[in-house]
């Protein structure tokens, strides 16, 4: 659908082409905001249903999960902040960058308590509870990401695309932890629920780098 725009603005000139880019423009931000709304209400629920399954379980990813619904419900912030004046010069910059710091203080947390948790040997028990919401949730994320990510794209909005990364990740740490938890359930791997929050962690670094300098390659756009 992008490329009706670009054609208006080639036939009939740029005040009308501004126009209807424009027109299509705010209806897809209001969709994002309205998914970015939906993801904090499912990540808020989140925040107490893992950290309250984590403890029970002795679970350092059910608590790490818990804890990254924190960010993401940051990020999801960071968003609708930024869809509010989306025309302001910088700003799309800021917002870039504020998720990026997000998915830093993420990828921090996960190495810390994985490190000590693999030096302690902390194992994990079984929490079908968190299996069943794990698989759950993992599903919802996914979801929302790609309705999320479409979205960006439609609208042209790098801060919209980094947070739909966000949300993709948070699924993945879902998967992982559920792989993880069902692993040491079933074959003692006590190793795989620090293991799923490293690897979850390398890729929240490497989005950050990627978002950092996306934000730093964006011009201000008038408006």
């Amino acid at each position: 659908m992008l490329g009706h725009p670009a054609f208006v603005l080639r036939s009939v000139g740029g005040a009308d082409a501004m126009t209807m880019l424009s027109d299509d423009h705010d209806p897809l931000l209001e969709r994002g905001r309205r998914l970015q709304i939906a993801t904090i209400a499912w990540n808020l629920m989140e925040v107490f249903v893992t950290i309250g399954l984590g403890l029970a379980a002795g679970s350092l990813a059910l608590i790490a999960f818990g804890l990254d619904s924190i960010v993401e419900v940051f990020a999801s912030m960071v968003a609708i902040w930024y869809i509010a004046d989306h025309h302001r010069s910088g700003r799309s910059t800021r917002a870039l960058r504020l998720v990026s710091v997000a998915f830093v203080v993420l990828g921090i947390y996960l190495f810390t308590s994985s490190a000590i948790a693999l030096w302690s040997r902390d194992v994990a028990e079984s929490s079908p509870f968190g299996i069943a919401y794990l698989a759950l949730t993992a599903g919802v994320m996914f979801g929302l990401a790609r309705l999320k990510r479409v979205t960006a794209l439609a609208a042209a909005s790098p801060p919209l695309r980094a947070e739909a990364s966000m949300t993709f990740l948070d699924g993945c740490l879902a998967g992982g932890i559920l792989v993880a938890l069902a692993g040491n359930s079933l074959f003692g791997w006590w190793w795989a629920d620090p293991g799923a929050a490293i690897l979850v962690g390398i890729a929240c670094i490497a989005e950050a780098v990627d978002t950092w300098r996306t934000g730093s390659t964006e011009r201000p756009v008038e408006g």
